[in-house]
């Protein structure tokens, strides 16, 4: 399935191209119980037409009431809903069912040349080309955008309350090196958080038992996979087989791309002698092995595939969120 935010910005973008106005919604926070997390977009066009998703529904019901009814004609607004004053004018009338509470950015793009090229460039980004902030300027709704390197919060303010910072960027790709029940229970978690997950085994009676909804496999090497350019910088690359005719290959490639997280399955002891054997035979200096998480994972005491699967995709999260270990 296409990552949910590229469906947005290509619909938004075929709107501008047409020559409509397009309304982009951000969710800039959440509070209590919300389906949706910061970041997430929506776009619509005046006549309620849209494409994603703000909460369950009952958010979106309301702002597409309001805008076919003319609101949100200046460049930005901001809204809250289920605060418990939903009956005051101009306000949200509806409260969210879960008892949580959700912030909403609107921005009012006009259909002008800058737009068309911001929409663009927005695209490019979704498409894997490099992770971007999208800086929105409260007093005026002006926006810019600046490099980044992906990782922490999806929505953050400045230190002064000016503008809103949001992450842009590829969905987020899982490439597991091997097959193993800990590669089936990590893609299976994986998929659950909205990861796109790739399998790579060369070995045919590894992949024939191999059952996953929605992971795509690939019959050859990791390391061949991972060299041919499949990695950006919303990319994890795991190994999980304990077969160092696949795992070490595939670390060798992986310390040459942009990859956030990069590790391998192994005790203290195993780690220790993988990282010898990566110094000697694969020729990785102690820079490209800092890269490399081994032993793998958070440390919660796992044994089963699943419980270690658990590790691996909890560290991921913690890697791609930016919070450092001591910090959990």
């Amino acid at each position: 399935m296409q990552h949910l935010d590229l469906q947005v910005i290509e619909q938004a973008l075929a709107w501008a191209r047409a020559g409509e106005p397009v309304w982009l919604c951000s969710v800039l926070a959440t509070f209590g119980s919300s389906p949706r997390e910061p970041g997430s977009l929506l776009a619509a066009r005046g006549d309620g037409s849209h494409v994603g998703s703000l909460s369950g529904g009952c958010v979106e019901e309301d702002f597409l009431e309001r805008l076919r009814d003319g609101a949100f004609e200046a460049p930005l607004s901001e809204i809250r809903y289920g605060d418990g004053d939903d009956e005051q004018p101009g306000r949200p009338r509806v409260s969210l069912p879960c008892g949580g509470i959700l912030d909403v950015l609107v921005e009012r793009l006009h259909p002008d040349p800058a737009t068309l090229v911001h929409l663009e460039v927005l695209h490019a980004s979704l498409m894997g080309r490099r992770p971007l902030v999208r800086h929105v300027v409260r007093d005026g709704g002006r926006v810019y955008l600046s490099e980044d390197s992906g990782l922490g919060a999806r929505v953050e303010q400045d230190a002064e309350g000016r503008e809103w910072r949001l992450r842009i960027g590829p969905a987020a790709r899982l490439i597991i090196a091997g097959i193993s029940p800990v590669s089936q229970a990590c893609a299976d978690i994986a998929r659950g958080l909205g990861f796109e997950v790739i399998v790579c085994d060369p070995r045919q009676e590894a992949r024939a038992g191999f059952a996953v909804p929605g992971v795509e496999v690939q019959s050859v090497l990791p390391s061949q996979f991972i060299a041919s350019g499949a990695c950006h910088a919303a990319t994890a690359v795991v190994a999980l087989t304990h077969d160092p005719r696949i795992d070490d290959l595939a670390m060798i490639e992986a310390v040459r791309t942009p990859a956030f997280y990069i590790g391998v399955m192994g005790s203290q002891r195993t780690s220790k002698a993988r990282a010898e054997r990566l110094r000697r035979s694969g020729g990785l200096d102690e820079t490209a092995l800092e890269r490399i998480r081994m032993p793998i994972g958070l440390a919660l005491g796992s044994k089963t595939p699943a419980e270690i699967a658990l590790a691996v995709m909890a560290d991921i999260v913690r890697v791609q969120r930016g919070r450092p270990r001591d910090a959990l």
